[in-house]
């Protein structure tokens, strides 16, 4: 998995200078990639989420550690998240960048789901988003009323969006989050604020390693056999691309596929064949 920053390029050049990012799900993954691509763009970026070691780890591989702030936070937890908005106004003020990234996911045919697994995936996927969004949305608003640039990103899945076999909780929990970037861009939008919705398709992240059914934990293995996945990096240049575009242009909904997952390739387990 990459560790290197992806170029400032990315994004227009200084569009990003200086904005104040919150990025949830920091410690792996997408979310990590997007920290150092934003410190990289010039950004001083606030990165949330349980594993303090491993965002400590990541921020100290950024390009200018001084510029980030680690803060061990549960987004299930509504009080963690206010303090992490009482750190970040300590350290660096208001924030006018939110990528809410953290997520997991687990799947199994239906009747076979575990409904404290699906619990979790709510809670996190949909719960954590609205609780990280609410945290700090005033900030937002507020930078988007003195004429600056907001960003709102929400990261989601293909899955929403696709018939994804073994995983129903999970699409639909991600067809949540869809909806939500939908309707918040439109109670947004009209405020100044931008809302994404960043959609990947099979991404190299700890996603799915945690899969408890072994029969949809080997077909989640044939995927990934059959369809490169993609480099976190390649979905954080979506974030700083949607990020430095002129404020008038909200870039708002994205699906970003490996090459090769132009639709979604169904295994033998998936398709109920044992």
């Amino acid at each position: 998995m990459s560790s290197s920053p992806v170029p400032a390029r990315w994004a227009a050049h200084g569009a990003l200078d200086g904005r104040v990012a919150v990025v949830t799900g920091a410690s792996s993954g997408i979310g990590a990639a997007t920290a150092r691509s934003l410190v990289a763009a010039g950004c001083r970026v606030v990165l949330l989420g349980r594993r303090a070691d491993r965002m400590t780890a990541v921020a100290e591989s950024t390009a200018d550690p001084t510029r980030t702030l680690v803060v061990a936070t549960d987004v299930s937890d509504g009080l963690d998240l206010a303090d992490a908005l009482d750190a970040l106004h300590d350290r660096f003020g208001p924030a006018d960048l939110v990528v809410a990234g953290a997520g997991v996911l687990t799947g199994a045919p239906f009747e076979d789901g575990v409904p404290a697994e699906w619990i979790e995936m709510i809670d996190v996927n949909l719960g954590g988003i609205l609780r990280t969004a609410q945290t700090f949305a005033r900030d937002l608003l507020a930078t988007a009323e003195d004429g600056r640039p907001a960003d709102l990103f929400l990261i989601g899945a293909l899955a929403g969006q696709v018939r994804f076999p073994g995983y129903a909780v999970y699409s639909a929990v991600e067809a949540a989050v869809a909806q939500l970037a939908r309707t918040l861009r439109a109670e947004y939008g009209r405020r100044g604020v931008r809302v994404h919705v960043v959609a990947p398709g099979l991404t190299d992240t700890d996603l799915g390693a945690e899969i408890s059914d072994d029969g949809t934990a080997r077909g989640w293995a044939e995927h990934r056999e059959v369809i490169v996945p993609m480099d976190p990096d390649d979905v954080a240049r979506t974030v700083l691309f949607g990020a430095g575009l002129p404020p008038r242009v909200n870039l708002a909904e994205l699906l970003v596929l490996p090459t090769r997952q132009d639709v979604y390739l169904p295994t033998r387990r998936a398709e109920g064949v044992r």
